[in-house]
């Protein structure tokens, strides 16, 4: 995996004011004074394509091709755009046009260098397994609005998908699997890896559709349902090899981690939940995260990578993101439009579906045959999941709970070096919390 680091990516400071406005002039002039509808493809630029396998691989990001008015009126064609007959879809037209445009004016400022970054790094340090069958008719994946051939990135592994993963420590020790939230990366638990290597077996992975493993284009062998999140953990575990197993999960994913763990309290030593939705109010998703699922603007939002990585992981608790770091987030959604794609479809199998998930959880947690010692850690500063109702479940269920007064909904990202402490006192029974 890592003898061909990613191609770097890095914006560079050295336009002018003056260079920027001649610029956006000559696209002008070429156009005859107008703005075109659809910009030349992102391909067409001097993008380098990545040289790592097909899940980090350089496909064209679709933020212009699928915004073209054969989406409004695929028959009447482009000259109903200056018709009044549809002043809804005008509006819409033209406020989809707009963000696009935005995003492709800021996308002009961005040079592409071979030089070092944070994502090169991370990636160095992960490999790839296989788990979890593709299962499907094995069709290529198409474009859900064009009907083209979709490319390397959002297609199916041909028999078992790709996973990226960290290890840390020594695989003698007790195993820990931490497992990132929705949206997030296994790069999130940086810094909780090196306090728990040192007495565990650490393992970071990303989910399909996150980070750097497997984006398959939906119902086309992974259609994100949280059935399939459920049966897809399965595999990574078994996979792993590991016959106890201590699980740390974050956020929106916690009830998938859950409803695995009811059905294998055998394999499991420990299950830790970082601020994971516990009441009937946190069922609903954030505005942040819900408008991912919406129709059209919800497809649109899911490519734009300060709309996916940056604002996702910074609205929802005290957490500042570094330059640094916000590079790695944002890697996937500027190398291929798969993981915009992945994240449309999970955000929508979410709002479906989170609310029986969340109540399963929280019966299971209280059943008297749930064995499974339980801790939850919470961020006190979470802005998109109230601490009510958190701590009477605790003392209902008998379950551990941590208080973090400095830290938020990503409690790994705002206090990972504390987390790590207390994950290992958690786990270790020595340490008194």
């Amino acid at each position: 995996v890592g003898s061909s680091p990613i191609q770097s990516m890095r914006v560079q400071q050295t336009m002018t004011t003056k260079d920027k406005l001649s610029l956006f002039n000559d696209s002008k002039h070429k156009h005859n004074g107008h703005l075109p509808l659809l910009s030349p493809p992102l391909h067409s630029r001097q993008i380098p394509t990545a040289k790592c396998p097909p899940p980090s691989s350089s496909t064209p990001s679709p933020y212009l091709r699928r915004v073209a008015a054969v989406t409004f009126f695929p028959k009447q064609g482009t000259d109903q755009l200056h018709s009044p007959a549809n002043p809804p879809l005008m509006m819409m037209m033209g406020i989809c046009w707009m963000h696009l445009f935005l995003l492709e004016m800021a996308s002009l400022l961005v040079e592409y260098s071979d030089g070092p970054n944070p994502a090169d790094e991370w990636f160095k340090q992960g490999k790839y397994m296989k788990a979890h069958p593709v299962y499907g008719t094995g069709e290529k994946a198409k474009d859900p609005i064009f009907g083209l051939a979709m490319g390397g990135s959002s297609q199916a592994s041909t028999d078992v998908f790709r996973w990226f993963c960290v290890e840390s420590g020594n695989a003698d020790k007790p195993s820990v699997i931490l497992i990132h939230g929705f949206p997030s990366q296994a790069y999130s638990y940086r810094k909780v890896l090196p306090t728990l290597s040192k007495d565990y077996h650490a393992i970071a992975f990303d989910w399909l559709g996150f980070g750097y493993s497997d984006k398959p284009q939906p119902k086309y062998g992974f259609d994100y349902t949280l059935d399939e999140f459920v049966s897809a953990l399965e595999s990574v575990i078994d996979e792993l090899g590991v016959n106890k197993v201590s699980l740390v999960v974050q956020g929106y994913f916690a009830p998938v981690v859950v409803k695995y763990a009811s059905n294998h309290q055998e394999k499991l030593n420990d299950l830790i939940l970082l601020n994971p939705p516990l009441t009937a109010k946190h069922a609903n998703l954030p505005s942040t995260l819900s408008i991912f699922s919406n129709f059209l603007l919800g497809e649109i939002f899911s490519q734009d990578p300060l709309r996916a990585s940056d604002k996702a992981l910074t609205s929802c608790g005290p957490y500042k993101m570094k330059e640094d770091d916000a590079m790695v987030y944002r890697r996937p959604y500027l190398t291929s439009g798969s993981s915009g794609f992945a994240l449309n479809a999970i955000s929508r199998s979410m709002k479906k579906e989170l609310k029986k998930y969340v109540e399963e959880m929280r019966k299971i947690l209280m059943d008297d045959d749930w064995k499974v010692k339980t801790s939850i850690c919470w961020g006190q500063r979470d802005r998109w999941l109230d601490f009510d109702g958190v701590e009477d479940f605790c003392k209902a269920a008998k379950h551990r709970l941590v208080e973090l007064p400095m830290a938020g909904h990503h409690v790994q990202e705002d206090s990972g070096e504390e987390l790590g402490s207390i994950l290992a006192g958690l786990i270790s029974r020595k340490v008194r919390i």
